[in-house]
């Protein structure tokens, strides 16, 4: 049995960020993603392969969009698949003959999926972005940080591929869904801003029930709760708590040896500064190593703050095999997981590597005489 997504043939325009890391996504879940991609120099293609951050799973075929049989080739993939995946600026498409109006009538079934920083319309949408501009505008990034400080940058997480990529591959599974009963594609129009700002409800939520307060670092999640935090260790290293709940704070009071007359109330949020300096003063006294040991097995919401290069190897995730090798490097395993379907990891391709292949498959051979 392959991927939960076995059968599913998606066309991916190469681009860059969230719309790559979701054809991943549905590659790891058994989908034949066909990628179309630019030429490359010869001199290049190794160098190509190895920045392919997001590219493992991909079939590869090249087909140069600024030439009348590069985009005739294109027409002919899109028109033979399920799920139609770019990324260009709104506008792109339809300037090379590959818009939603030159396809789905040639394919009515057509998904086609439109990957962008600030959506197809709107004041915005032909404006350049990265992650961090559009957390900005989604509210995201100004919460982000300590009281008294400017906003801390994230990692290109919660606007590029939370907000973008992982959102991209809802709408697909969702349009795909929809298409069971109706049997008519659409399209799917996901941008990084609406994503993030989603993202974002939990907060406007408890806003509107007066929990939330707009100065930064002073709220529940935001390091303003003391048992909401990071601090740092005896050997320069950190450890987390997220004892939210009052069960997982009496554990921690407890197992960091506290006075708990002086840790109570939890939520006294005059006092919260005052314990922040004596729990940072206790984590300073042992080693990240040393604090695992204590907390071992104690529910209080603890863990140790890895690195990137510790995670591969950490007891936790080499029970749950919850790294791969892809081309001799380790990389996170496919999730979710399915208990009858499972997903599965391949190589990269090499750019235009598959392209004899597949127009072959589809019968466009002289297609490809013609580029």
């Amino acid at each position: 049995m392959g991927g939960v997504l076995e059968g599913l043939t998606v066309v991916e325009f190469a681009g860059l960020g969230p719309a790559p890391f979701c054809c991943m996504l549905l590659a790891d879940m058994g989908a034949e993603v066909i990628r179309v991609e630019r030429p490359q120099r010869p001199e290049r293609l190794a160098q190509a392969r190895a920045r392919d951050t997001f590219g493992r799973g991909r079939q590869s075929v090249v087909a140069d969009l600024k030439d009348d049989a590069g985009k005739r080739l294109a027409r002919e993939l899109a028109v033979r698949a399920d799920v139609l995946v770019e990324s260009f600026r709104p506008g792109v498409m339809e300037r090379l003959g590959l818009g939603p109006e030159d396809l789905m009538p040639h394919n009515p079934a057509l998904v086609y999926a439109r990957m962008t920083g600030w959506g197809q319309d709107g004041p915005l949408a032909a404006t350049a972005g990265h992650d961090i501009n559009y957390i900005a505008m989604a509210g995201a990034l100004e919460p982000m940080g300590r009281a008294g400080q400017a906003p801390v940058v994230p990692l290109s997480l919660v606007g590029d591929f939370g907000g973008g990529g992982m959102f991209l591959a809802l709408g697909i599974v969702s349009a795909l869904y929809e298409r069971s009963r109706s049997g008519k594609g659409q399209i799917v129009d996901a941008s990084c801003v609406d994503g993030a700002s989603m993202l974002m409800s939990v907060v406007h939520h408890m806003r509107s029930l007066g929990q939330w307060r707009d100065e930064r670092g002073t709220n529940l999640f935001d390091t303003g709760a003391p048992y909401y935090d990071v601090y740092e260790t005896a050997d320069g290293l950190y450890v987390s708590f997220g004892a939210v709940e009052p069960k997982f704070y009496e554990a921690m009071v407890e197992t960091l040896g506290l006075d708990p007359a002086g840790m109570h109330p939890q939520n006294d949020r005059a006092a919260w500064p005052r314990r922040r300096s004596i729990i940072a003063e206790r984590i300073r006294t042992r080693t990240r190593t040393e604090w695992g040991q204590t907390f071992d097995g104690v529910e209080a919401c603890f863990a140790p703050v890895l690195s990137p290069a510790e995670v591969p190897s950490a007891e936790a995730h080499r029970a749950r095999k919850a790294f791969v090798n892809v081309d001799g490097f380790p990389e996170p395993a496919p999730s979710p997981r399915f208990s009858r379907t499972p997903s599965s990891t391949k190589p990269r391709p090499e750019p235009g590597g598959h392209t004899a292949q597949i127009l072959e498959r589809f019968g466009l051979a002289e297609t490809a005489a013609s580029n």
